[in-house]
């Protein structure tokens, strides 16, 4: 949903970190939906970051390293094990911050069609061996955008291919994703042969429909959800409703863990809820100093207004302070397995972190939310509550 720029500069960073030069890569297998990370199945529970401050704009005005601390400490807090990003990171320093409080990178080196490829091949090399990165992404929701230069369908595909290509030429350890608004054609998938992985970016109230279901029967590569949520703004009461933005977040979430492909049928390596923390640049008819209200209703789109309300999709305002929609998405636990199987063959009390889910075709067992079952004291709540604010 960002507007992209045609590059920024490198900045190259110092590593702190002991033992942090060997890269840790997602790994994929052809015809094997998963994701793997040191071999075993990754769940994505991520979310998009992109810190913007007061009176700055997107991408000039990113804030990486002045966010970095605090904001990894929040996600840590929340669960999350990956972001994606808008632009690329490039210092060191960054990624040590991340990856020393468990996160990866969906690093994003290639949006704006006029960006040079050499450029990005800078980009790469220079974080590509560092433990942090996940991923190369190329593309964002580019069928809609064009590329942010108004190309058609079929050149911007081919820019976007031709990034991967370069990647590829640059690092062939790292796989490369594209996000697509909604899910790509099957020709789309076969022509961009340079793409490993697809992320989708998908708004539609309260349910991702028979997303699943048409991935599944078009591709057998992996995917994830590159975009979804709601907005904490309801045009319908003109004002903040962030009950309905917690349920969004919880159901929705919810519903990408139930399709997990760590789950013998599952075909969605996770998702990323946006966004980490609100912006308010974004209505171009607004002041950067002031969270406008302002939006588009195309339609379809987020619950419960189906209006984009750009400026207020964080989970924590501009100032950090968490919304409801933090605590909810903090709730829920990563979809594992083989803790499943064991808590059952324990039996008894050790049940209590699971559920079923079921549909007409039978039931899986799920993760309950942390908050049905987690101590009393709460599930990391107090802990973020205290920490000192971001300006």
């Amino acid at each position: 949903m960002e507007i992209m720029s045609k590059s920024l500069p490198i900045v190259v960073g110092t590593l702190v970190l002991l033992g942090c030069c060997d890269a840790l890569p997602a790994r994929i297998h052809p015809g094997d939906r998963r994701i793997y990370v040191d071999g075993k199945p990754l769940h994505i529970k991520g979310v998009n970051w992109n810190p913007v401050p007061v009176g700055k704009t997107h991408p000039h005005g990113l804030e990486f390293a002045e966010h970095v601390e605090g904001d990894a400490r929040i996600m840590a807090e929340a669960g999350v094990n990956v972001i994606r990003t808008y632009e690329p990171i490039t210092d060191l320093a960054v990624l040590d911050t991340l990856w020393k409080n468990g996160i990866q990178v969906l690093n994003t080196v290639f949006a704006h069609g006029a960006k040079r490829l050499d450029a990005v091949a800078r980009e790469v090399n220079a974080v590509k061996h560092h433990p942090a990165i996940l991923m190369w992404v190329a593309g964002n929701e580019w069928n809609y955008n064009g590329c942010y230069q108004q190309l058609d369908l079929y050149d911007c595909g081919q820019r976007v291919n031709e990034a991967a290509k370069v990647i590829k030429q640059h690092d062939l350890q790292h796989p490369v994703a594209s996000i697509y608004g909604e899910a790509p054609p099957a020709d789309v998938i076969q022509r961009l042969d340079h793409v490993d992985v697809w992320g989708i970016n998908y708004y539609d109230e309260l349910s991702f429909g028979d997303l699943f279901k048409r991935w599944a029967e078009r591709s057998t590569k992996p995917l994830f959800i590159g975009e979804y949520g709601a907005d904490a703004y309801d045009s319908n009461i003109h004002g903040v409703n962030e009950e309905a933005q917690a349920e969004a977040t919880r159901i929705l979430t919810e519903q990408i863990m139930e399709n997990s492909a760590v789950w013998e049928s599952g075909v969605c390596s996770g998702g990323l809820v946006f966004e980490l923390a609100d912006e308010w640049w974004k209505d171009g008819h607004g002041s950067l100093h002031v969270q406008d209200v302002g939006g588009i209703a195309p339609g379809g789109g987020p619950h419960p207004d189906r209006t984009f309300n750009e400026e207020w999709w964080g989970l924590l305002t501009l100032g950090r302070q968490p919304r409801k929609a933090y605590y909810a998405f903090a709730a829920l636990a990563i979809p594992q397995p083989h803790l499943t199987a064991s808590l059952l063959a324990v039996g008894g009390n050790a049940t209590e972190g699971v559920r079923k889910s079921c549909t007409f075709q039978g039931c899986t067992l799920v993760p309950r939310a942390r908050e049905e079952f987690c101590p009393r004291q709460g599930c990391g709540k107090a802990t973020v509550m205290n920490m000192k604010q971001v300006p």
